[in-house]
């Protein structure tokens, strides 16, 4: 009798299978099975924050292998990952098959390993348990937390501050501390400071370096030397002096290892030494830990990498004392193990740190089997948890003193020495961001003794200007966000991957500059909902989750209380006005918008009117820059500071930017301001053969196209859409670019498929656009002629899922039905049974036939009845009842609200 084993990735179910042996077969969960359906009411408070779960396909197909399986199993190990989110997952699954009843006669058991080797999986067989109910609970919190901020919050910002897209719980407060750090770079204002250095010498002729500490009897601070005047005369003090060694001083330092990797330090050094992402490193450790393929068996490399634990197993410190021992010498092992403890509070605490699953398979051994991200990721991990157990680096530290006679003017000379190399034989940490290459440690200092004169040669004076305080990058973020206990290191990475998709930051030589829709979503958060972006609240509720998880606190009181302050901060926006919004983000945001200016005029003085003034202004896709005297003035410009990105920027005065004239048609090319956005305007259109006016060509600007740095030529290419890119290599067939409602596209014959962010539909070259086009699915295939005639039978993809068409006539297919897999019998008979016929589209004879629908007041039409409505000569008589439906208009309102909040996320 089979076993039931269930974890989350199939890589891992494959090798886990392989350990355990025929007895036990393994499938996959695939990460959640079920999730909170993305619409209101999905977490109801007023019910005592009961949920509603919800599979989508791959869940329910999942589950049904799951079920299928357990027929005839005696056990079902639940063996998903080691944390929060695994322990939900099984509880996920657990409840799914009780409900079904796949459960019956069934033992279920919670199994946990924190590597996938042989040794660890067999030892988890034989030591179950059952599922965490303090840690689900802690789940359950935490995502109904995020639902209802996410769910609650995104519709005020879509109400109130039109062009935002949504707000959550932990990345709202992760967003203001890249804009506040924003915002003190720009109040920054920086100030001159002094140096005096000079280049000494012993008797003997050996050169040191020192710096001078005290001028006229007073020891310097950073700024007692403001400026060029009062440097020159220090640097004359000093070069009419002669120095003598005035003390020496040594003492022997030690700098001890840093502890092994946990998730947001191997985050934080992937940053810094390999330039890897949070993203990246994430996923490139999952690989290391599901196993990579060594000597045709799949071997875990790292143990599990997410993680708040900085201790290891016992044994594991032990593996790694015998190969200090071995490899290194009993020099650099400690006379006992070192112990490490970290102080977060939360249910993953109890998990080892990130190390190797065996220090004798070293880097260089590995490297063959390794792609180059996963060769560097693995190095980091191996030599910072062999070097957590070596010996103490030992350092001999030197203070020279050089004094005048009268002691008024004094230098100090620094220098160290590595007197033992300990862990830094191995490991380097490094210090900062942009620690330099240079070796701090090996400033040596020639032997000096007390009393002995010595050798001045030139004094430099050198001028410095304070610097602001750095912008964050990957690393610094996650850095202070662990600081300050906002959320969790395992969800840093996708926290600040949204603030990059939701276009509210963006990164910049690796550090996060917010964009003006962030300082925006900041600022309007700040100003109404203060208490829910403020680090101190949001660091004391994770607290709280923490304290559920470690069964101290129960999860719906706590819910309670948030909710009730929460649910009345949200009340308390209803009546507030967009015209206070604008005020408010205005006063903040106008330092921003509208910097000093270098001769001290006026930034806000309309440039086009020179009457207005300038300010914040709200349309419907978003907020710009706008001029008080409108509509007279109708001067605006996009959100951007004044030549911020170089020099060149022009604003559309008037709504209009004049590009050049089209040489083909002489006729002028524009960009204009529209309601909808920026797009280019070719002439200003006429009127046809038969008087009647027509429109002016139009293209709308994509996604990374900018209007400010926009030229005549990209315009008019813009204008000439599609672009033909070229013929397909295989098939011969014509590939076109071309842009859509929902963005740049490609199209080959019946394939269509949209691009991806980075892709251009002006600069796309052939392979690229093959590439996509590879995976593009077709939107219809032709099954074969009706036998009663009317022309092909096809099968299209329409909005809704597959459908069948012939002529004007369409069905839906069954629910799960695929496209390829009906035959023309079928066809045939799904459109005489289930068939209806299409309204008449826009523009044909009897378009007045939905009007004549709409008016019905008691019954809905069906679209063949529908079709036959524009025969029917009693329409005008009932004009009188177009007022019905009228009244049902706002019933409409509630399916596009839950498609709307569909975009809201934790």
């Amino acid at each position: 009798m089979t076993d039931i084993v269930v974890v989350e990735s199939p890589a891992k179910a494959k090798t886990i299978e392989k350990y355990l042996g025929g007895d036990y077969k393994v499938l996959a969960s695939f990460g959640h099975v079920r999730d909170l359906p993305p619409k209101d009411g999905s977490v109801r408070p007023e019910e005592d924050f009961a949920m509603d779960w919800e599979a989508d396909e791959r869940g329910q197909k999942q589950m049904k292998a799951i079920s299928s399986a357990l027929r005839g199993a005696k056990r079902l190990y639940l063996a998903t990952d080691p944390d929060r989110e695994g322990e939900a997952i099984s509880w996920h699954v657990q409840d799914m098959l009780q409900k079904s009843g796949a459960l019956k006669g069934v033992q279920v058991q919670r199994i946990t390993f924190n590597e996938i080797t042989k040794r660890a999986v067999q030892y988890a067989i034989a030591h179950p348990r059952k599922l965490d109910t303090p840690l689900i609970e802690a789940y359950l919190a935490r995502r109904a937390l995020d639902y209802l901020v996410g769910f609650n919050l995104s519709p005020v910002l879509w109400r109130k501050l039109p062009g935002s897209k949504s707000a959550g719980r932990v990345q709202s407060v992760a967003l203001r501390l890249i804009c506040e750090r924003e915002a003190e770079i720009e109040a920054f204002v920086a100030r001159e400071y002094w140096t005096i250095e000079a280049r000494m010498a012993t008797v003997s002729g050996a050169p040191f370096q020192a710096r001078l500490t005290h001028h006229e009897g007073r020891k310097l601070d950073q700024f007692d030397l403001p400026n060029e005047a009062t440097a020159m005369a220090a640097k004359a003090a000093v070069e009419a002096a002669t120095f003598t060694v005035g003390s020496v001083e040594k003492k022997r330092v030690k700098r001890n290892p840093p502890a092994p990797f946990q998730t947001s330090t191997l985050q934080q050094e992937a940053s810094r030494k390999l330039g890897m992402g949070a993203q990246m490193t994430m996923r490139t450790a999952q690989q290391l830990y599901e196993g990579v393929d060594i000597g045709g068996e799949t071997v875990g490399l790292i143990t599990y990498m997410r993680t708040d634990g900085v201790q290891m197993a016992r044994e594991a410190i032990q593996e790694l004392r015998g190969h200090i021992k071995t490899q290194f010498g009993e020099d650099y092992l400690p006379g006992a193990p070192r112990e490490y403890s970290s102080r977060a509070k939360n249910a993953q605490e109890a998990h080892e740190a990130i190390r190797p699953t065996d220090v004798t398979r070293t880097p260089e051994q590995a490297a063959r089997y390794l792609n180059d991200a996963q060769r560097k990721l693995y190095e980091l991990v191996w030599k910072r948890a062999v070097a957590s157990q070596m010996q103490s680096a030992e350092l001999d530290q030197t203070v020279v003193e050089l004094v005048e006679p009268t002691g008024r003017t004094r230098l100090r000379a620094n220098g160290s020495v590595i007197a033992f190399d300990g862990f830094l034989k191995l490991y380097r940490e490094d210090v900062d961001d942009g620690a330099s290459s240079e070796d701090e440690d090996s400033r040596i200092l020639p032997p000096m003794r007390q009393g002995e004169p010595t050798k001045r040669h030139d004094v430099t004076a050198s001028q410095h200007f304070t610097q602001p305080p750095p912008r964050f990058s990957e690393a610094s973020l996650v850095k202070k966000m662990e600081e300050l206990g906002i959320g969790r290191p395992s969800t840093y990475a996708s926290i600040l991957q949204v603030l990059q998709d939701r276009e509210y930051v963006k990164l910049d030589k690796r550090r996060f500059m917010p964009e003006d829709r962030g300082r925006l979503v900041t600022a309007f958060l700040v100003a109404f909902f203060e208490r829910y972006v403020d680090t101190g609240f949001t660091a004391g509720l994770e607290e709280q989750l923490d304290d559920i998880s470690g069964g101290r606190a129960d999860w719906r009181a706590v819910m309670h209380q948030f909710w009730r302050d929460f649910h009345g901060a949200i009340e308390a926006t209803a009546d507030l006005k967009i015209s206070d919004v604008i005020d408010r983000l205005d006063e903040e945001l106008g330092p921003h918008f509208f910097p000093r200016q270098a001769d001290g005029g006026d930034p806000r003085v309309c440039p086009s009117c020179s009457n207005g003034r300038l300010g914040l202004r709200l349309g419907r896709t978003g907020a710009f820059i706008g001029c008080s005297a409108y509509p007279e003035c109708r001067y605006t410009r996009p959100l951007a500071v004044p030549g911020a990105e170089g020099e060149g920027q022009q604003a559309l005065a008037d709504g209009v930017r004049v590009l050049g004239t089209d040489p083909a048609t002489g006729q002028e090319v524009s960009l204009r301001r529209g309601p909808y956005g920026i797009y280019a305007q070719l002439g200003e259109g006429g009127v046809d053969a038969k008087g009647k006016p027509t429109k002016p060509k139009r293209a709308s600007l994509s996604r990374g196209m900018d209007p400010e740095t926009m030229t005549l030529d990209a315009a008019l290419a813009l204008l000439s859409m599609p672009r033909i890119v070229g013929l397909h290599p295989e098939t011969g067939e014509e590939i076109s670019s071309n842009l859509g409602r929902f963005g740049p596209y490609l199209k080959m014959g019946a394939l269509s498929k949209s691009m991806d962010r980075d892709d251009d539909p002006l600069t796309i070259g052939l392979n690229r656009a093959v590439a996509l086009l590879a995976d593009a699915k077709p939107r219809g295939i032709t099954i074969g002629e009706h036998p009663q005639g009317g022309g092909a039978v096809e099968v299209r993809r329409g909005r809704f899922g597959p459908f069948l068409l012939h002529g004007t006539r369409v069905a839906n297919l069954p629910r799960g039905t695929e496209m390829e897999a009906v035959t023309l019998d079928e066809a045939v008979k799904l459109l005489a049974e289930k068939g209806k016929e299409l309204p008449p589209k826009k523009g044909m004879k009897g378009r007045k036939a939905p009007a004549k629908k709409a008016a019905a007041p008691k019954a809905e039409v069906a679209p063949a009845a529908a079709k036959k409505a524009p025969a029917k000569k009693a329409a005008p008589k009932k004009a009188a009842s177009a007022k019905a439906p009228a009244k049902k208009a706002p019933a409409r309102k509630p399916a596009a609200k839950k498609a709307a909040t569909k975009k809201a996320g934790g």
